[in-house]
Parts: structure tokens; sequence; C-alpha cells
């Protein structure tokens, strides 16, 4: 009787030893897969589909990491409570597009808890129509024949990453920089990151449109 019961302590030591490890190695798994996570909210796999939404998105953990990784603090936990629900929603958001296009990459951004209003208000800024000058340069037309079925100048690197203009109305100044960067780059196939900072350090006027000229001169200059 003894002999029995001591077998089966030591099946229960093993079983629990084991449960033990396999919830380790499991948290390592999910700590490893957070960013992968994070970035893309459905798999790759044929059964995409078929994985349970509140275990794909996991909200409350990928919150967490949203914060800590863009520095989010709320000033109370109403405001809190209010942007973990956007951000919720966001997800859901990203996780439908993503299941529309599988080739793209829909996840967390650093914007994931800003309502769609709240994006275009504090980040697409101009909401009027631009008049162009007088005496503006136009584009002539280009022939279309025997065009590849894409082209990517990033490919070809033609493009600097990304920016980000933040809340400040100097999309003018992205705009002008941008196109000087991909021009200078056919003229001379070195690629020089240039500085929006210092365009709108030049800069003394409010009115966007007054902006068109410091981009035209820029073009004309080149």
């Amino acid at each position: 009787m003894a002999s029995r019961f001591a077998l089966l302590s030591l099946f229960v030591s093993c079983l629990l030893i084991a449960t033990s490890f396999r919830h380790s190695f499991a948290a390592e798994d999910v700590a490893g897969n957070d960013d992968l996570l994070i970035r893309q909210v459905v798999d790759h796999g044929n059964n995409a589909g078929a994985v349970d939404e509140n275990s794909l998105l996991n909200a409350d953990h990928h919150f967490t990491i949203f914060k800590r990784k863009f520095g989010k603090v709320y000033a109370t936990q109403e405001e809190h409570d209010y942007r973990f629900s956007v951000f919720k929603a966001n997800l859901r958001r990203a996780r439908r597009h993503q299941k529309l296009d599988p080739a793209a990459v829909h996840g967390v951004t650093q914007f994931s808890d800003l309502t769609p209003r709240e994006f275009r208000r504090q980040f697409l800024g101009l909401n009027r129509r631009l008049r162009l000058p007088s005496d503006a340069h136009k584009a002539p037309i280009l022939p279309t024949n025997d065009l590849p079925t894409d082209f990517d100048w990033r490919d070809h690197g033609a493009v600097t990453p990304v920016k980000n203009q933040g809340s400040c109305g100097s999309c003018w100044s992205f705009s002008t920089t941008g196109a000087l960067e991909g021009a200078n780059f056919l003229a001379t196939g070195n690629l020089v990151t240039l500085s929006e900072q210092q365009l709108v350090d030049c800069d003394h006027e409010c009115d966007p449109e007054k902006k068109i000229h410091v981009i035209q001169a820029a073009v004309v200059d080149l």
C-alpha cells in the first residue's frame, strides 16, 4: 500500500513539473510573439478565418504593450477606459482589413487609440481646396505605353524612411523634401534625407497657399 502511494505521489509530482515547464515555454512564446501580433492581427495561415477573435485580439495584452511601446499615459481612469474602447474598435477594423487583403500588414500603430475623426482632425489638417498661383508650372503629360505592371521606387533605394510631422501644420515642407529627395537620387544616385525643420524655420507665413511658392521655387532651382 505504501509503495502504491509513493508511486502515485511520484506520478503527480512529475505531472506538475511537466505542466510548469509547459506554461513556462508558452509564456516565452507569447512574449517572443508580441511584436508579430501587435503588427499583424490575422494569421497568414489558411485557417485564419477560423481563429477565435477573442484569443486573436487579446485586447488587454496588446493595449498594455501599446502603452509601453509608445509611452501612452492618460490623465484619468475615464480617459484610459475610453481610449481602450477605441483601441479595441481599431483592432477589429484592422482585422477586417487584414482579411480583405492578406498580403498587407494591418495592426497596431501609435495612432491606434484615436478615432478616425480624431486622426483626421489632428493629422490630416488641411480641409479646404488650395488655389494654384497663376504662374504655376504645369507638368507635361508623359507617355503611358509599355509601362510595367507595378513599380516601387522604394525597391530601388530612392525613398527615405517614413517621417512623422505630428500635429504641426507643415505638410507642405514634407512634400517639398520628399520630392527633392527623390529628384536628387535620380540625378546623383545618392539618397540624402533633407530637413523639413529648416524650411519651417525660414517660413513666416500662416497661409498654406503661400507654401506653394516655396515648393515651386525649390523645384525650379533643382
